[in-house]
């Protein structure tokens, strides 16, 4: 069968040639009035869009994530109601490297969600560890420069990033997680993803909990070692995006389970630690998980860049029964995410398809580039008004101001809570999650790292690092690295 297709410009006028330019005179000038030529260059010149300061590496795929049981005690969010099935993307990716770089690179993963509620677009922005570097937004830009590039040699460099970890102690929980095993995962569909930070969740009775994520990878936990790793990143620096849409293709569609941990609203005012630090996790002895539904992913992306790359995540989409809490990272987040989609996809980025809701959208927003939706011509745009236009309806988002004012969840972690040490969880993790093979496949990776920080008074300030983790990990470290010189 013939293709009778025929093409364009973008503005769908029929074009003489593909493939030659329109030339005049005996030397062949091409005049600025070949438009179409002009067109196709000055749009090859802006087909990317600004890549992301973090997690610009990934991939990802849509698919459906059904609520199998009730917690309509906990939420009445319309997704999380047994029964409902929920149209959804996910995306993955690296937090430090660059969009060319490999997928295998030590790093926490990003475990990104989007779900088309029929109460609007709800975001889960997580990672594929349960914790975060950081308790306060404050520090972020500083951290990620730490993780990226010298000015001068534009490489990366052991020393900045142990000169911020060792000056930011909060840091150990997450850290000894990047450094084990699970830093490096065999691909995205043998990974866990966490929501990491503490949410709010309130039932129609106005009740309030305190919720953290867990979704559970169904495929099972597989990881590579630093030299499979390596290898594969030289093979194939695509390999965990390539792993995905190859298993999809084949109908190996992956799922994860999802579970939640709820705590008492008021329990959090006297927890032994704050459980707002997303640097700490709540023990599942005390909190233990409750299933939710499925996760899965049946259907990869149509065009990568359209669905994917122009595809926005901001934790401050949230839907009614869900709301904020007290974590300070997660407020620094809620506006960040937020204004770094506006920077980089464009002010309207919301409109585009894959971003956009499939409700209904009564938005005031008015104009910017690339507005491609509006209101119909007789609704004022402005509110309130007198002449029908949409209003805000207290009962249907009445939690979206985030928790209640209670003077007792906003004074300091110090005074409520007396448990909050930033390497207890850390050395936990190590001592009694990890085997014999674990601790020392950690350890190895922690001499290779720390050993390759060249100044003393940071080597020296690491190893105490790992010292107030574990006094055994710390001793082995040092002696391991007594021998190699070290260049001030």
């Amino acid at each position: 069968m013939s293709d009778t297709s025929y093409t364009t410009t973008n503005t769908g006028t029929p074009v003489a040639a593909d493939s030659q330019s329109l030339t005049v005179g005996a030397d062949g000038a091409i005049p600025l009035i070949d438009s179409y030529l002009t067109e196709k260059l000055a749009h090859f010149n802006r087909e990317r869009v600004p890549e992301r300061v973090v997690h610009a590496k990934g991939g990802g795929a849509f698919g459906v994530f059904e609520t199998t049981e009730d917690v309509s005690q906990y939420t009445r969010a319309a997704l999380f109601q047994q029964g409902t099935a929920t149209e959804m993307l996910a995306r993955f990716s690296t937090v430090a490297g660059e969009q060319g770089s490999p997928d295998t690179w030590r790093d926490p993963r990003g475990f990104a969600l989007k779900f088309y509620t029929s109460e609007g677009n709800y975001d889960l922005v997580g990672n594929n560890t349960p914790v975060f570097f950081l308790r306060d937004g404050i520090k972020f830009p500083d951290f990620i420069h730490s993780q990226k590039r010298l000015p001068g040699s534009n490489l990366r460099n052991n020393d900045m990033q142990w000169d911020f970890w060792s000056q930011s102690p909060e840091s150990a929980h997450q850290v000894t997680w990047l450094m084990g095993d699970r830093g490096l995962p065999a691909s995205w569909r043998h990974m866990d993803g966490f929501g990491s930070h503490t949410y709010q969740w309130i039932n129609a009775a106005g009740e309030r909990f305190w919720v953290k994520y867990h979704f559970k990878t169904n495929q099972g936990i597989a990881v590579l070692s630093a030299d499979q790793a390596a290898e594969i990143a030289g093979q194939d620096a695509d390999y965990h995006q390539h792993d995905l849409y190859t298993n999809i293709a084949e109908g190996n569609h992956p799922s994860w389970t999802m579970s939640v941990q709820v705590m008492p609203y008021e329990d959090a005012k006297t927890y032994r630690f704050n459980p707002f630090d997303v640097t700490k996790v709540w023990p599942h002895a005390d909190f233990p998980l409750i299933k939710v539904g499925t996760m899965t992913l049946n259907k990869n992306a149509e065009n990568y860049f359209a669905q994917i790359e122009q595809a926005t995540f901001s934790p401050a989409n949230f839907v009614p029964g869900i709301a904020a809490s007290p974590d300070r990272m997660l407020q620094a987040r809620i506006f960040s995410y937020a204004d770094a989609q506006r920077y980089r996809v464009g002010v309207n980025h919301a409109q585009l398809p894959v971003n956009a809701a499939k409700t209904q959208v009564n938005s005031y927003s008015k104009d910017g580039a690339a507005r491609i939706d509006f209101p119909p011509a007789d609704r004022p745009g402005y509110a309130p008004n007198s002449f029908g236009g949409p209003h805000a309806d207290p009962a249907r988002a009445a939690e979206s101001t985030g928790w209640q004012n209670d003077g007792e969840l906003l004074r300091t972690s110090a005074t409520l809570h007396p448990e909050d040490d930033d390497f207890g969880q850390a050395g936990t993790l190590y001592r009694d999650v990890m085997d014999d093979a674990a601790k020392a496949r950690l350890l190895a990776q922690i001499i290779g790292h720390v050993g390759a920080v060249k100044n003393a008074e940071i080597r020296a300030r690491a190893i105490a690092y790992w010292s107030n983790v574990d006094i055994e990990l710390g001793s082995k470290l040092g002696a391991a690295l007594a021998a190699t010189s070290v260049a001030v």
